[in-house]
């Protein structure tokens, strides 16, 4: 991998099983740098979302591979195992090992309707809403209970919702095809 190098860029963060990494995933990437202007996105895999049964998930090591796949070697996209290599389970210790590793950093995070839809779940997510801000992608059919949720009534301020054309893949949807 070669070397990364941060001070005053922008980087997104886009934190997923990638189980398996698809097309919608470089869908909200390629948006992210052209219309926010970011220097970079990574891909942080987790090694195992807290949230999520590790029952079907597919190896680590797959879902890294799958992502590397997906991502296509794109210079300006880092598929990363940031998490593993620290033993980091939780987004707000990754962002805050991020921040500190790299100072004079803007880091982003992005993440789909999905996610921001019961994100109120996560550990500490006001807290990751004052470490960075945060960038959620329209994605149907979860937009409207997305737009509707706890975090985006306590937090909306610390929130950027963006509409664009939507991308129908979604991982779950990829796996259940495949069994």
């Amino acid at each position: 991998m070669k070397p990364i190098y941060t001070k005053n860029r922008t980087i997104g963060l886009l934190g997923g099983s990638f189980n398996p990494a698809h097309e919608g995933h470089l869908h909200i990437t390629l948006h992210a740098l052209k219309k926010l202007h970011l220097d970079e996105v990574w891909w942080l895999v987790s090694p195992q979302n807290p949230l999520k049964s590790p029952s079907g998930m597919a190896s680590f090591e797959q879902r890294m591979q799958s992502a590397l796949m997906v991502v296509g070697g794109r210079p300006k996209i880092r598929v990363l195992d940031i998490e593993k290599r620290l033993h980091i389970r939780y987004t707000h210790e990754a962002i805050a090992a991020l921040k500190k590793r790299f100072p004079g950093t803007r880091f982003v995070w992005m993440m789909g309707a999905d996610n921001l839809a019961q994100f109120h779940r996560w550990q500490r997510w006001d807290e990751i809403l004052e470490l960075v801000p945060v960038i959620v992608f329209d994605r149907a059919p979860y937009s409207h209970k997305a737009l509707r949720s706890k975090t985006m009534i306590r937090g909306g301020k610390f929130l950027k919702f963006i509409h664009l054309k939507r991308n129908p893949l979604s991982s779950t949807g990829i796996r259940n095809k495949l069994h």
